[in-house]
């Protein structure tokens, strides 16, 4: 059997750690390759650790073929949703792949609508019946109509559910992959630091990212937290800021509040001068 290795596929999903390597390996060669590989035509979908494993020592393995792939976008979103239902990969590769199958969805239906239009701009009954093929073959025995796609993930919410992580781990991931120097990425896959820490360290400058990640764990952590710090400053700044502000528009208006009395009392003292000349001219 021909089975052909598109490299692109192979690195579409992370590879395994050596570890899990190691220790696949050793399961197959306790127990043999129980589960068929996939393949799409003579193109290897499924199991490329195992195919690998079993042409080293000469293991023989079974293959299916899946049938429904129309499209490479098809077998990438097969691949994905195959990682998402598993319980071992990170948090961290779960939303990367959740964020990787919404802008295949929404590729997939982007074409699917400008195709409806077309067919609605064009559905005029044609000037004759169509006859079915001599052969009796319809289009959907033939294989040959589209599946629809799934459903839109058009929110940061629906992400989130795919990926089974909070919507605020999504958009630090999001930040991540616009924002974080390979190191940092490296680091964050690797399970150095956390999603919340990479996310943090990715709104400092590429210079800045590369030497955090270059001098490890700690340093890494500790650019987090000077970022984290240096948005509280702000606030706190602002904070005492307005209170200086309310203080002094205060002392403004008890300044005004006491000259009032004082005028009041001139007022007071001038009405009694006044009174006494009035007096004084009336004798």
């Amino acid at each position: 059997m021909n089975i052909v290795v598109n490299e692109e596929l192979k690195a579409y999903i992370d590879p395994m750690t050596p570890e899990e390597y190691e220790a696949l390996e050793r399961s197959i060669l306790t127990e043999g390759c129980r589960d068929a590989l996939v393949l799409w035509g003579d193109m290897l979908v499924d199991g490329h650790n195992r195919y690998g494993i079993c042409q080293k020592h000469g293991l023989p393995f079974n293959t299916v073929q899946n049938t429904r792939f129309k499209s490479i976008e098809d077998v990438h979103l097969w691949m994905i949703d195959q990682h998402l239902g598993r319980r071992s990969i990170s948090d961290f590769l779960r939303g990367v792949l959740a964020l990787r199958k919404k802008d295949i969805v929404d590729r997939q239906r982007g074409r699917l609508a400008t195709v409806s239009e077309s067919a609605a701009e064009a559905s005029d009954d044609p000037p004759f019946d169509v006859d079915t093929p001599a052969d009796g073959t319809t289009e959907a025995a033939a294989g040959t109509i589209q599946m629809p796609p799934p459903a839109p993930l058009n929110s940061r919410e629906a992400i989130a559910r795919a990926a089974r992580l909070s919507s605020s781990q999504v958009g630090m991931i999001e930040k991540i992959q616009k924002q974080a120097a390979p190191e940092l990425v490296a680091a964050v896959k690797s399970g150095v630091i956390s999603i919340n820490t990479a996310a943090a360290v990715a709104t400092l400058p590429a210079e800045e990212q590369v030497s955090a990640a270059n001098a490890g764990k700690d340093e890494l952590k500790q650019a987090a937290k000077r970022v984290r710090e240096s948005k509280k400053k702000p606030r706190t700044e602002s904070a005492e800021a307005a209170a200086s502000e309310g203080d002094a528009e205060l002392d403004a208006v008890q300044a005004l509040q006491q000259r009032v009395a004082e005028l009041t009392a001139e007022n007071e003292s001038l009405r009694r001068q006044v009174a006494e000349l009035q007096a004084q001219l009336g004798h």
